[in-house]
């Protein structure tokens, strides 16, 4: 049975529908806001022991998409997405519980002040509301979101992609179900139920209903979110990212980090897709042969397609493309400057990283790429609300306003100024 045959029929009134949901979420949303803290962690771990209890079935409708997806020809990255084994399964469940742990923004203060007219002003931290998810490939987030979204106080509408419209479901019936068990209201978490293209015009254009969409998946769709969004948008876009070799770089940390980055998952947004090589480094050729050994295609620049007869050339797109494979290009540099000149050029503002014994480059480079997240001596792939220790993300926001980086609990509340007073008047 393929996706479409999983869909509703061709919807009759996409606008109805998304208001419907609207509404049942914004009175769901109002429950949470005060909500407390032991209430919403009750409901995420028993989310998560549904999860855990229910894995045959959320696994076996994992495999008919993975089957469905292969059979449509999906790309390796985004069957690496879909894919679900124990594992995987096990580690959303852990993140669920994780986000349980976390210290709950909802009213804690951010900073207080007093006038000079007695006045006492605080700011203190809420929900956005209602947030509008919509996302491709992979089947965690539909977890991710609504533990994220339960912790933070906000009511979400999750839409996902018709590729782990199997997935989603059955992870989204586990989730329902342990939060039936806890007493919040059910609308708190809501999955579109069609695949229907127009329910994702509607959710876009939901304003008044919904406070913000966030987008997690592709270009293509991050693009018609932008282009067509009524509501304000928390974007992600490419992980174009970059490691930067300089001369100062100790060789052994060069290469295992180059390969981690590039290797350990291909798919993910945090991946290096580009790798820079001071032309003073000594070694380079050994980072490219390690690559090649490792299965990774190297497209290089003049340099460095003239060290190895295994590299290929680059052209003027390779430096602007998020492979997502089993895929790097390189370059030469002419030290920091040239590698930082490159990334203000080519990268996506995602994550970008050094490799250096120098603590003055690593600093210079630290504070010089403006990116969500600058590193050194560490690979990429930690790019990753877990790994940051949030518990889990929606998403890692590339933009500058209000939310940049791994967006977990804190970037999904907003903030209102409380003010006491003792009869002041403004003269």
């Amino acid at each position: 049975m393929n996706a479409e045959a999983l869909s509703s029929p061709r919807l009759a009134d996409a606008d109805a529908l998304i208001a419907d949901l609207g509404v049942r979420a914004r009175a769901a949303a109002k429950a949470l806001a005060v909500a407390t803290t032991a209430e919403k962690a009750a409901a995420l771990r028993a989310a998560a022991a549904q999860l855990r209890a229910r894995a045959t079935e959320i696994l076996d409708a994992n495999a008919q998409d993975m089957a469905a997806g292969q059979e449509g020809g999906l790309t390796s990255a985004m069957l690496d997405r879909l894919r679900l084994d124990e594992g995987r399964l096990g580690a959303i469940a852990d993140a669920v519980e994780a986000v349980a742990a976390l210290p709950d923004p909802v009213g804690a203060e951010i900073d207080r002040a007093i006038r000079p007219n007695g006045m006492e002003l605080s700011r203190v931290r809420v929900p956005l509301g209602v947030i509008g998810i919509i996302y491709e490939s992979r089947p965690n987030v539909t977890a991710d979101a609504a533990a994220l979204g339960l912790m933070s106080g906000n009511a979400v509408i999750l839409r996902g992609g018709s590729e782990a419209v199997r997935s989603n479901r059955a992870i989204y019936a586990a989730f329902a179900a342990g939060l039936a068990e806890s007493g919040l209201p059910a609308d708190a978490v809501q999955l579109v139920p069609t695949q229907d293209r127009a329910a994702v015009g509607a959710l876009l254009r939901a304003q008044g209903l919904v406070d913000i969409i966030i987008p997690r998946g592709g270009k293509g769709l991050v693009a018609r979110v932008q282009d067509e969004a009524r509501v304000p948008v928390l974007a992600h876009l490419d992980g174009i990212n970059h490691l930067y070799i300089d001369a100062a770089a100790d060789p052994a940390k060069a290469v295992a980090l180059a390969v981690n980055a590039k290797m350990r998952r291909t798919g993910v947004c945090g991946a290096t897709e580009t790798i820079l090589i001071d032309r003073a480094y000594a070694a380079p050729l050994a980072i490219v042969d390690t690559l090649v050994a490792a299965g990774c295609e190297v497209r290089g620049d003049r340099g460095i397609a003239a060290l190895s007869p295994h590299v290929t050339p680059a052209d003027a797109n390779d430096w602007d493309c998020e492979y997502l494979d089993a895929i790097v290009s390189i370059a030469l540099v002419d030290g920091l400057a040239g590698a930082l000149a490159h990334i203000d050029a080519h990268s996506s503002r995602h994550t970008d990283a050094i490799v250096t014994e120098d603590a003055a480059a690593a600093e210079r480079f630290l504070a010089e790429v403006d990116s969500a997240i600058v590193m050194h001596n560490a690979s990429t792939q930690f790019a990753d609300g877990g790994e940051f220790g949030l518990g889990a993300e929606i998403g890692i926001a590339t933009g500058r306003l209000h939310a940049r980086g791994p967006v977990a609990l804190e970037g999904l509340t907003t903030y209102k100024w409380l003010v006491r007073g003792t009869g002041q008047t403004r003269p």
